[in-house]
Formats: C-alpha cells, structure tokens, sequence
C-alpha cells in the first residue's frame, strides 16, 4: 500500500500549523483545510489501490507537495468568509503553487513516470487551485467570478448526460496557454497590488478566452462523435 497519501494528509495538518504561527487562522479555515487533505488523501489512496500502483512515483510527489498548497489557499479561502485574509500571503502560495505545475510535469516526462493517473491527480489539483482562487476574487469582483473555476466542472457534469464529451482531445498549446493564463489572472487579481478596474479587465478576458477555449473543444467533440 502506497504510504504517499498518508503522509500528505500529516503534511497538510503541519503545513497549516506552521501557517498559523504566521498569520491567524480561524476553526473554519482548520476545518477546510484538514477536510480538503483527508479527501484529496483518501480519493489519491483510492485510485493507487484501483491501479495496483505501489507509490505514487517522483513527479506525483512533487504534485503532492503543491496539493498541500492548494489546500492551505483552500483554508485560507474559507476562512476569508470570517476574517481577514492574509493577501500577500495567500497568492504567494497559489504563485508556487502554480509555478510547480511546470515541475512535476517535466520531471515525469524526463523520468519516463507519466501516467494517466498522475495526470488526472495534476489537473485535479490544478483545477480546485482554480475553483478556490475565483472563490476569493469573487468577494470583491461578483459572484460571475466563479465561473472561472466552475466551469471545468460543469463540462464534467455535462459529460454524465453526453458522453461523447469523454472522448480524448488532440494536444493544443493554445489550451495549455489558456488553462494557465486562468491562475496567473485570478493570482493577479486576488493579491490586491491591482486598480479594481484593472482586475476585474483581467477577469473578463480570462473568462471569454476560457469560454473560448471550452467552446471550441465542445464543438470539436460533437463533431468527432461515433
């Protein structure tokens, strides 16, 4: 069995201590935070147990290492509801967190330890870091925020009733570009160094190059259909 999950869970909970000596950190935020790794730990331990995988390999290691960052900004973005958040602090986590997407990446493709597995685990914590963020930047740009990190989710919704959405997609950069783009705005936005006309601009064009995006795949899949 796989000890990775484990430890990620432990990691979590000493992650969000030593954060806390920092910067105060309610019940609420304990409680997202330590509710997002045990989830995290127990649906990772889950799907090595379906793959027969043994570990979790190198690069899936360095996306444990960033799963633990998203669930410190999940923690912090909870705790936002009740208090304060600490902005400098929080989009410096999300900043590293997302920089390390580029890591655990090319460490796998190097390695030769890509899997399918790894990569869902990537773009799962890619996403919720995605979700969380737009989360916050919601508090003071609007509740349409959130369909920046929602949207991913409802094409998985909608997959549920039209299969044909499952299918595989050809390799596009422009996607890569666009995916990426969606974090470095909402970090942009959610640090608080911006004008507010100027976030919410920033907003607006990562939410129509994202539509954008998922528009042009959706029609690509219905097209390519059996």
């Amino acid at each position: 069995m796989a000890v990775e999950p484990l430890v990620a869970v432990v990691g979590q909970l000493l992650l969000l201590t030593a954060l806390a000596m920092v910067t105060p950190l309610g019940v609420e935020g304990w409680v997202a935070g330590a509710a997002y790794a045990v989830v995290m730990g127990g649906m990772l331990m889950t799907a090595l147990f379906r793959t027969g995988a043994k570990t979790v390999g190198a690069a899936n290691r360095v996306t444990l290492a960033r799963a633990a960052l998203v669930g410190s900004v999940t923690a912090f973005v909870v705790d936002s509801f009740w208090r304060p958040a600490p902005l400098v602090l929080l989009t410096v986590i999300a900043a590293v967190a997302l920089i390390g997407d580029a890591i655990d990446g090319q460490l796998a493709r190097r390695m030769g330890c890509a899997t399918p597995l790894g990569a869902r685990f990537d773009m799962e914590v890619d996403a919720f870091l995605i979700l969380v963020l737009s989360v916050l930047v919601a508090q003071f740009l609007g509740p349409w925020v959130v369909l920046l990190g929602a949207m991913r989710y409802v094409f998985v919704a909608a997959s549920w009733v039209f299969p044909w959405l499952n299918a595989p997609l050809p390799h596009s950069m422009a996607r890569k570009t666009v995916a990426a783009a969606q974090g470095i705005a909402l970090v942009a936005a959610a640090s608080g160094a911006l004008p507010h006309t100027v976030s919410l601009m920033i907003i607006i064009a990562a939410l129509a190059t994202l539509a954008w995006s998922f528009g042009r795949d959706t029609i690509w899949l219905y097209r390519s259909r059996a």
